[in-house]
């Protein structure tokens, strides 16, 4: 019979045999080593399992952080201000371009008497001094709602800790949803009004087109054809010339003026249709993140009692 030690050491080291488990790393190794016999043993370490986001050092990794991080960027804000920014640049450059060349061609061709037209000159100057105060306003109330979406989008995710908002806070938000919604709507009537002069200009180059068509045709003679510019009520009815017929209103087509004036209203009443998207996407990022807060507020205030 054998000593009642040994046989306790020889019970212990089965039983440490039966609870070693081999894992799939160790598992992989020994099947590597079997099939290239060749290879030199190497000695692997363990390595503890990441938990979480925590590395093995009890710090957050570059990638966690960067996840976090994204996670925090309101993206739809994000797309509504660079539509906005390009919207408007669209707009106010392009239309302070177009009224210039509109005013060049009024004075040479359909109101020759400055006075005339002079209700009609300080109107447009006006108006330009308007889209100078337009884009120095969206460019700066772009900024702040792109700022406003990065903190409540940061307070809904509760990406810094417990969520922690104020009544200011709050107040402050549905202060951006209701100018937002002002705003859309006043876009709406910018964006209408900017249709007016393309338009206009379209009439004009379709009439020419006609007349070119009836020349090649030799129908009906094109000094019948007329625009009569005073019909559209921005020059009064006394201002002389007034109105181009034929071969007048084909040279006045073919300017550089007029094709440039036109296509710069078009691009002009497309950038005020993208500011209106923009403010879309405002209206619903910014509705959406203050019912989010309002709700996580009072949720918040029933926890505590």
């Amino acid at each position: 019979m054998k000593p009642a030690m040994e046989t306790a050491a020889e019970e212990n080291a089965e039983q440490s045999q039966e609870k070693k488990v081999i894992t799939r790393p160790e598992m992989e190794i020994g099947r590597y080593h079997w099939m290239y016999r060749s290879s030199r043993p190497h000695r692997y370490h363990h390595v503890p399992a990441l938990r979480g986001n925590i590395s093995p050092l009890g710090i957050q990794g570059c990638f966690e952080c960067c996840i976090k991080c994204l996670g925090g960027v309101p993206y739809a804000s994000l797309v509504a201000t660079i539509l906005c920014f390009s919207g408007v640049a669209l707009f106010c450059g392009c239309g302070h371009v177009a009224l210039t060349g509109t005013v060049s061609i009024l004075e040479q061709h359909f109101s020759t008497t400055a006075s005339d037209h002079a209700l009609l000159s300080e109107v447009i100057q006006l108006m330009q001094y308007v889209i100078y105060g337009i884009a120095s306003f969206f460019f700066l109330y772009g900024i702040i709602l792109l700022a406003e979406g990065f903190y409540t989008t940061s307070a809904v995710k509760e990406l810094h800790g417990e969520f922690k908002t104020t009544a200011c806070g709050r107040c402050i938000s549905g202060m951006f949803v209701f100018l937002t919604y002002v705003l859309g709507v006043a876009w709406l009537g910018v964006f209408g009004f900017s249709a007016v002069p393309v338009f206009m200009f379209y009439n004009i180059w379709s009439t020419c087109e006609v007349i070119k068509s009836f020349q090649t045709n030799m129908t009906v003679p094109g000094d019948q054809i007329c625009v009569d510019i005073r019909q559209y009520g921005i020059i009064p009815w006394n201002a002389v010339p007034g109105k181009a017929c034929g071969p007048i209103l084909e040279n006045i087509c073919n300017t550089n003026e007029f094709y440039m004036s036109y296509h710069l209203f078009i691009v002009a009443c497309a950038g005020a249709g993208a500011t209106v998207i923009a403010l879309l996407i405002y209206m619903m990022a910014t509705t959406y993140n203050y019912a989010v807060l309002k709700f996580k507020s009072r949720e918040d205030c029933c926890t505590k009692f």
